[in-house]
C-alpha cells in the first residue's frame, strides 16, 4: 500500500452544474457526487458531465476496494460559463477549499474532453498529478442520430402516400425513363439523343412543378376539381372559351404567315423594321381577335340565359361592344402607321360607328337590366323563401 492520500478529481470547467441543475462548487464526498450528478441528468439528459462525475465515483470505490493508497476522496470542482482566465480563476479557488477539507498527497483528474484537460497546469501547481482519466461515452451521438433519424424517416416514407411520391416515385420515374430511353436507342440509335432530350425535358418539368407547388404552396387537386367544377357547371362557357381561343390563335398563325402579304396590301411594301411588322401584325389579327373574344362572351350570355341569371344584360353589352374593339384596333395601328391621319373621313366614320356602337350597348344593357329584374325575383324565392320578393330586391 502506497501510503499517500488520493484525491479523485472531477471537473467541469464551463460549470454545467452550476447553470442547468444549481449545483454550487466545490461538492467533496461520494454520496454529494451522485447527488450533483443525479440532478444534473435529469435537468439534462444528454449532458456529458453528470457521467464525469459518475465515472470519478466509480474510480474512487475502485481504488478504495483495492487498498493501494491510504485515504482516497472524491470531488467535483466547477468553473465559470465563459470560459477561460474567469473559470480557470474559479477552479483554482475551489481546489484550494477542497484540499483544505482534504489535504491530498496526489490527484487523478476525471474529464470528458481536451478542454477540461487545459487547467492541468493549475492542478500540478498545488498537487502532483499521479493519473488522469478522460471519460467517453460508449455510444457515438452521430452514428445513433444518423441511424435514428434513417430508421425513423424511412418508416415515415413508407407509411405517408404522398412523401413516398416525391422520395420514391421521381427517382424511379427518372430511372423507367432513362431505361426506356436506353432500350428504343437499341433498335433507333439516331433517335437516342432525342427521346433523352424529352425524358430530360419531362423530368425536370415534373420536379419542377412539384418544388412550385410546395413552395408556393399550390394546391393543384383542388385546381384540378375547380376545372372540373366548372366544366360540369358551366359546360357552354368553357365550349365557348376553347372556340374563342382556337380562333384566336389560327388567326395569329394565319396573320404571321400572311404577313408580307398584309404589308403589301397595308403600305405597298415590305415590313423594313421590327417595329413596323409588329404593328402590321396587330392590324391583321384585330379582325380574329375580337371575333374570338366575341364567340367567348357569347357563350357565357347563351349560359345566363339559360341559367335565368338576372346578369345577363352585362355580358350582353360587352358582346355588343366587340366591333368598336375592332374597329379601335384597326384605326390606331393605321394611325401608327401613317396610313391615316384623323381629318381623313374614313376614320371619321368608323370612329362615330365605335361611339354609337358603344352608346347601344350601354342602352341594350339598361333595359335588359330593367326586364330581367323578374328573374332576381322568382330565384330569390326559390333560393330564399323565408326572405321574400322584398329581401330579394334590397339585396338586387
Amino acid at each position: 500500500m502506497v501510503d499517500i492520500r488520493v484525491l479523485v478529481l472531477a471537473i467541469d470547467r464551463d460549470d454545467d452544474f452550476g447553470r442547468k441543475a444549481g449545483v454550487k462548487g466545490p461538492v467533496i464526498g461520494r454520496e454529494a457526487c451522485i447527488d450533483a450528478a443525479l440532478k444534473l441528468s435529469l435537468a439534462d439528459p444528454e449532458d456529458s458531465d453528470a457521467n464525469v462525475v459518475y465515472a470519478a465515483v466509480k474510480l474512487a470505490d475502485e481504488l478504495r476496494e483495492k487498498g493501494e493508497f491510504n485515504a482516497v476522496e472524491v470531488a467535483l470542482i466547477t468553473g465559470h460559463p465563459k470560459v477561460g482566465i474567469k473559470s480557470d480563476m474559479e477552479l483554482a479557488k475551489q481546489l484550494d477549499e477542497v484540499l483544505t477539507v482534504f489535504p491530498a498527497d496526489g490527484v487523478i483528474p476525471v474529464t470528458d474532453g481536451a478542454e477540461d484537460e487545459q487547467i492541468f497546469p493549475i492542478i500540478a501547481s498545488k498537487v502532483p498529478i499521479i493519473s488522469s482519466r478522460r471519460v467517453v461515452v460508449k455510444q457515438s451521438p452521430g452514428i445513433e442520430t444518423t441511424w435514428y433519424i434513417i430508421v425513423k424517416y424511412t418508416r415515415e416514407i413508407l407509411s405517408d402516400p404522398e412523401v413516398a411520391k416525391v422520395v420514391f416515385g421521381i427517382p424511379g420515374l427518372m430511372a423507367l425513363l432513362y431505361g426506356l430511353a436506353k432500350l428504343f436507342g437499341v433498335w433507333n440509335p439516331e433517335s437516342e439523343k432525342i427521346v433523352s432530350t424529352i425524358i430530360s425535358g419531362t423530368i425536370l418539368l415534373l420536379i419542377g412543378g412539384i418544388f412550385f407547388a410546395k413552395g408556393f404552396n399550390v394546391d393543384f387537386g383542388a385546381i384540378l376539381r375547380g376545372i372540373k367544377r366548372a366544366v360540369v357547371e358551366q359546360f357552354i362557357v368553357v365550349l365557348s372559351v376553347i372556340a374563342g381561343l382556337l380562333i384566336i390563335i389560327s388567326g395569329a398563325i394565319n396573320a404571321y404567315l400572311n404577313l408580307e402579304r398584309y404589308s403589301l396590301e397595308l403600305i405597298g411594301s415590305y415590313p423594313g423594321t421590327p417595329l413596323l411588322a409588329t404593328l402590321i401584325y396587330l392590324n391583321a389579327l384585330a379582325g380574329p381577335l375580337a371575333i374570338g373574344i366575341g364567340v367567348m362572351i357569347a357563350g357565357k350570355v347563351l349560359q345566363a340565359y339559360l341559367k335565368r341569371d338576372p346578369h345577363i344584360w352585362y355580358s350582353t353589352s360587352a358582346l355588343l361592344m366587340t366591333p368598336a374593339l375592332w374597329v379601335t384596333v384597326d384605326l390606331t395601328t393605321r394611325y401608327a402607321l401613317s396610313i391615316l391621319t384623323i381629318s381623313d373621313i374614313d376614320v371619321f366614320q368608323k370612329l362615330l360607328f365605335a361611339v354609337f356602337d358603344i352608346a347601344f350597348s350601354v342602352i341594350v344593357g339598361v333595359y335588359l337590366r330593367g326586364k330581367v329584374r323578374g328573374w332576381m325575383k322568382v330565384e330569390g324565392a326559390k333560393d330564399e323563401p323565408g326572405k321574400g320578393v322584398e329581401g330579394v330586391q334590397a339585396k338586387a
